[in-house]
């Protein structure tokens, strides 16, 4: 049995979505569990903001009270801190499963 054109377009279409809601969702629950949690310090001289990503310190931003902020990065996870001027930090965002 053949099925017009239409009915096969329309079959193939849903077919399709129905495959890309789910990873559309997977795609959505990647990304909120990357979300940094941020813990800010307040010291006499400085605001201390520490982004971490599942526990692991990844990024300290210091806020002088005069003067700009300025951070201390760990590149590749192994505890060693470089300053960076740099403005914008951002986590890591690695894709592990795509379909």
């Amino acid at each position: 049995m053949k099925l017009p054109p239409l009915i096969t377009a329309t079959l193939l279409a849903l077919g399709l979505s129905a495959g890309l809601v789910p990873a559309a969702l997977a795609q959505q629950d990647a990304d909120e569990s990357v979300s940094p949690d941020i813990t800010v310090r307040q010291e006499e001289d400085r605001t201390i903001r520490e982004y971490r990503v599942n526990g692991q310190l990844y990024a300290i931003e210091v806020q002088p009270k005069a003067g700009p902020s300025y951070y201390l990065v760990d590149d590749n996870g192994d505890g060693d801190f470089r300053r960076s001027d740099n403005e914008r930090v951002v986590p890591p965002q690695w894709v592990l499963i795509s379909w």
